[in-house]
């Protein structure tokens, strides 16, 4: 993903540009409107825990919603078709719920500001450190890369060089992340999701009616592609063939279980948001609400990369000069009229600020509170950390512009990412899933469990895989073991370890294994007490068996 191809510069003209400057000021007058909410710490990198579940529900599923998914899932669409939607209702739904269902209570019961915090009090000061240095330095490259792909799109649309558009977005998100904090980032990206949705939702509906509505497309991919390209299952049996290079098993364990639950449970620009709601039950029905419009993603994102590929049979090939990753930029440039152009070209760029936002705010978070304050500058007064979180932001953000130059080394940002999950975020969902449910597990066991996962990890990815050692067809099936791998890997060592190493006493893992509680900390209302939209269970099954209903038409 070096570049887009020169060929889709967009006719964009003052009525596009005016919509732009429109959508930046009001994103600095919501950074300026949150700063007067910004009295603590607490109130900058949690929002003071005050936030009503709606607002964070949609800033959780819009802090995924960035760069990466929307150029990388439609670039996706275009190259393995139908099986994309996996990312979606086999590797998303299922963790989200099982986020608000049952990891929430200990997050948000602990009382802990971060991830890697919940690992300092569960396994003790080892893993809790390995954790916060691997989580900063993973979301300064990850900030990076929503940069770097935000860069080489507005090069392509709009003729900026890719270093004003580097300095020109990080400096935004500078802005109103340093005046209002996380509450000026979720309220931000609360706005940002309707403006990608009224973006993206055009260009669905009118590419479908070039292409002839769903029945055309279906129609088109198959005398092109085969039958197996429109079904989310077909191909994938154990010894099968199909462009993903994955087979059932490994969708499942691999994207499904490991992949899926370590990025969604674990990582704390997710997390983040779930932790600033006003109560237990709003933190646990975040990622539920968020869940709803995750399931219809899909449509405006894995669909519009089918309907280039109709429009653009080559795509992706030499033949045409267009790399798979040009999806969306071809759709805006052939189908969408000055104005609609502007707002799609608005809805990118938010979706890019979305995505860097998020990985901010969390560094500055875990840094601050995991690093400087735990480790570095002990018992100091809260405006000493609130100001440090806003020298951190400025410093994350800035290491983001260097690593967004970085990231131009990597061919495809998406592979690469998902490599990085793998790495990282799988063997600290092993981990937490261990020590949450067996209270004997250890801190030593947590401590080796962690590093032993990452290093399995890497091991079947560098040499096995890599270096031809073992045949595996693609990247992301590579990925999908190695995620399994380090799962594996983890709980091994974990297991092995704790036989021969101390637990903690029973009493000072309340709240944090599961069927203890919290002293001080109130229950969730019970079903009776609430509404039905309001109890987290009805949510989360509700969520389930729709997610499972959008298979049946990808599956025939």
């Amino acid at each position: 993903m070096h570049c887009l191809a020169a060929g889709l510069r967009l006719p964009t003209n003052a009525l596009d540009y005016t919509i732009l400057v429109l959508y930046f000021a009001v994103v600095l007058g919501v950074g300026f409107a949150a700063r007067a909410s910004v009295k603590t710490s607490l109130d900058f990198f949690l929002s003071g825990r005050s936030l009503p579940a709606w607002v964070t529900g949609l800033a959780f599923v819009a802090a995924n919603l960035g760069a990466l998914e929307i150029l990388g899932m439609a670039a996706n669409g275009a190259q393995y078709g139908a099986y994309t939607v996996h990312w979606y209702w086999v590797g998303a739904i299922p963790a989200m719920v099982f986020l608000g269902l049952v990891m929430m209570p200990f997050y948000y019961g602990s009382k802990v500001r971060s991830v890697p915090e919940f690992l300092l009090h569960r396994y003790g000061p080892s893993s809790h450190l390995l954790s916060s240095v691997i989580f900063s330095i993973a979301s300064v490259l990850i900030a990076g890369v929503n940069l770097y792909a935000m860069a080489i799109v507005v090069e392509a649309l709009l003729g900026w060089p890719q270093w004003v558009a580097i300095v020109v977005a990080g400096l935004f998100v500078l802005a109103y992340i340093t005046l209002g904090g996380l509450s000026s980032a979720i309220y931000n990206e609360v706005l940002q999701f309707f403006v990608i949705l009224a973006a993206l939702v055009p260009l669905t509906v009118v590419g479908l009616r070039r292409v002839g509505g769903f029945g055309g497309l279906k129609d088109s991919l198959v005398a092109s592609h085969g039958e197996n390209f429109v079904s989310a299952w077909g191909g994938t049996g154990i010894g099968s063939q199909n462009p993903l290079g994955a087979n059932w098993l490994t969708i499942v364990l691999g994207l499904g279980f490991c992949l899926s639950f370590g990025y969604w449970t674990t990582n704390f620009a997710e997390v983040q948001r779930a932790l600033s709601a006003r109560n237990l039950s709003a933190a646990q029905r975040t990622p539920l609400i968020a869940a709803f419009p995750k399931i219809f993603i899909p449509l405006i994102v894995v669909v519009p990369g089918l309907i280039a590929l109709v429009i653009e049979p080559d795509i992706g090939s030499v033949k045409s000069g267009l790399q798979y990753n040009d999806a969306i930029p071809l759709l805006m440039s052939k189908l969408l009229p000055n104005g609609v152009l502007g707002l799609a070209v608005t809805g990118l760029l938010a979706a890019f600020m979305a995505g860097m936002a998020a990985n901010v705010s969390s560094f500055n978070t875990v840094f601050t509170n995991d690093i400087w304050r735990a480790y570095l500058r002990r018992d100091r007064s809260d405006e000493h950390y609130l100001l440090t979180g806003r020298v951190v932001t400025a410093v994350g953000v800035l290491a983001g512009m260097g690593t967004a130059f970085i990231a131009s080394s990597f061919s495809n940002i998406m592979n690469y990412l998902q490599t990085l999950f793998s790495f990282f975020n799988v063997p600290l969902f092993c981990v937490f899933i261990i020590g949450m449910f067996w209270k004997r597990a250890t801190a030593p066991a947590g401590f080796w469990g962690l590093l032993c996962g990452t290093v399995a990890a890497l091991i079947n990815y560098f040499w096995l895989y890599r270096a031809d050692v073992i045949a595996i067809p693609s990247d992301q099936g590579a990925n999908f073991v190695s995620a399994i791998v380090a799962f594996v890997t983890g709980g091994v060592v974990m297991v092995a370890v704790t036989p021969f190493t101390r637990p903690k006493p029973v009493e000072s893992l309340a709240g944090l294994v599961y069927g203890t509680t919290a002293p001080g900390v109130a229950e969730p209302p019970a079903p009776g007490d609430e509404a039905w939209y309001r109890r987290p269970a009805v949510l989360g099954w509700s969520a389930l068996i729709l997610a499972a209903l959008c298979y049946i038409p990808f599956s025939v």
